[in-house]
């Protein structure tokens, strides 16, 4: 009995082992994803802020501009 004992806390203490390995690889995995998720954001606002500007310097819209004399 005491050698099946001993073999099950082994195979408890692997699993533990194992989960708490799991667990760290999680964690990590999830701390780049979300640092990459801020990263994305942070240039999608870039992006959108420099489009903001550029509207701003387009002139109006072609469609209420009278067609060309050649039409």
């Amino acid at each position: 009995m005491t050698g099946s004992l001993e073999e099950r806390m082994a195979e408890l203490e692997m699993r533990i082992s194992f989960q708490e390995h799991a667990l760290t690889e999680l964690s990590d995995a999830l701390a780049e994803s979300r640092m990459e998720v801020y990263r994305q954001s942070e240039q999608l606002r870039r992006a959108l802020d420099e489009l903001k500007a550029l509207r701003n310097t387009v002139p109006g819209d072609s469609g209420t501009e009278p067609p060309p004399p050649h039409y």
